[in-house]
């Protein structure tokens, strides 16, 4: 039995146009709030837990959460397209 990739309907470009705007946009706001920061600067979070962390276990985090999102993401595109990475 041999594998068919699925028909996969397109999102409409306007969406992905205004995706793209809002990712860009977050990603400059993430970008001036660090502006002249040290990796080692700390907060205290809001809410009843009030954890400390530094900016450097921030990037960890979004490093790691970007990683685990992606990596399924990109079975599925490798399943759809059959390009696999070197």
């Amino acid at each position: 039995m041999t594998w068919t990739a699925p028909q996969i309907d397109r999102t409409p470009e306007p969406y992905v146009g205004a995706d793209f705007a809002t990712y860009h946009r977050e990603v400059a706001l993430a970008r001036a709030a660090v502006v002249g920061r040290s990796l080692d600067e700390t907060f205290t979070e809001v809410g009843p837990k009030r954890r400390t962390f530094n900016l450097r276990w921030v990037y960890v985090h979004m490093i790691e959460e970007y990683a685990r999102h992606n990596g399924p993401a990109d079975l599925i595109r490798e399943r759809i397209d059959g390009v696999v990475g070197e």
